[in-house]
């Protein structure tokens, strides 16, 4: 027994491309068996499947399998991807770039690297040791919470991928154009005086030689991390969606949510995500209950760009190396364009 449990644990290692074609097939064999999953675990329940309670428990037993599938799917592949981009080797592709160039990069890099709000200080520092200005700095501090592989996919998942390549696009376009007003504005001064007094460093990086083997256990490492550490999140997020869609009224979120509500709704979401802390992943089932419900798509799509780019939470750790003045430009900014998302959104969809 304990050879064949060693022979399990390293097959991965010395078979990869086999451990991934087999982890596939078993990933989308689940992923297919969703739905009469979801039906069964409610019918094993003593509620009527047409109630509030029943169509609230079916999107629970749905949507939590399939979450979780899909980010620990897309964290490991994307923790392979990773390997070739490092917090270093980002600073390295970043420093000395010309603005407008090392802006769009830095907004790319954020789409792809699974930097969260926790991340801001120490890849903030980062960067400022690196060299690389401000406004690409932000660029990608924008970017990296609030557009990244996990929002795209699961985004596509539930809406398609028309809604799922607007968001991405406007995302990064925000992120481009925030950090390039933030450059323009030379706001240097404004950071803490012991982040301006830091010594310069290299931002030289080799590249690391990494086989498949290594670069699956980089992703395996990755889904450890990243989806022990988000989990109850998506588990929180899941409930008060089952809970909207199961027990709130079509009628009133409509009202002040919906495509005919008044234009003061898109502000009114922005201003309901500030206080709140959520990542893409837990906050997306939230999305969807709304959306069912009758809210309109850029104003859901507001309410989540504020509560991962704009959390309370996020400004708190972001006070240790900003000075308030240039927090609240740094708000005042990025508001004023996940605003101009909402109304653009809610005119085209």
């Amino acid at each position: 027994m304990t050879t064949l449990t060693a022979s399990i644990s390293t097959w991965p290692k010395r078979q990869p491309t086999v451990f991934l074609v087999v982890a596939a097939a078993i990933w989308l064999g689940l992923y297919q068996l969703l739905i009469p999953f979801s039906e069964a675990m409610v019918a094993l329940l003593p509620v009527e499947r047409q109630s509030h309670l029943g169509s609230a428990l079916q999107f629970f037993f749905y949507d939590t399998p399939k979450v979780l599938l899909l980010l620990t799917g897309v964290v490991f592949v994307m923790g392979m991807v990773n390997t070739y981009f490092t917090p270093e080797r980002t600073r390295a592709l970043l420093a000395g770039r010309t603005h407008g160039v090392a802006n769009g990069m830095a907004s790319a890099l954020g789409v792809v690297t699974p930097f969260c709000s926790c991340s801001s200080v120490p890849l903030f520092i980062g960067f400022v040791q690196a060299g690389v200005p401000l406004g690409v700095t932000f660029s990608f501090l924008i970017t990296a919470p609030m557009v990244d592989t996990v929002a795209l996919t699961i985004l596509f998942s539930l809406f398609g991928w028309k809604v799922a390549l607007l968001y991405v696009g406007f995302g990064m376009l925000l992120g481009i154009v925030a950090g390039l007003i933030m450059g323009a504005m030379k706001l240097e001064r404004h950071l803490e005086d012991w982040v301006r007094e830091m010594p310069q460093v290299s931002s030289d990086v080799e590249a690391q030689q990494l086989g498949l083997s290594d670069r699956m256990a980089a992703g395996l490492a990755s889904v450890r991390e990243i989806v022990g550490k988000v989990w109850p999140y998506v588990l929180g997020g899941i409930a008060v969606g089952a809970g909207i869609h199961g027990f709130v009224p079509s009628e009133f979120l409509a009202s002040f949510m919906g495509k005919d509500a008044s234009w003061w709704s898109v502000p009114l979401a922005v201003l309901m995500g500030v206080p709140m802390y959520a990542n893409t992943a837990g906050i997306l089932p939230v999305i969807e209950a709304l959306t069912a419900k009758g809210a309109a798509m850029g104003t859901a799509l507001a309410f989540m760009m504020s509560v991962v780019a704009l959390s309370l939470p996020e400004m708190i750790i972001l006070r240790k190396v900003l000075k308030l003045r240039l927090i609240a430009i740094f708000v005042g900014i990025v508001s004023t364009g996940i605003l101009a998302v909402g109304f653009i959104f809610n005119a085209v969809l």
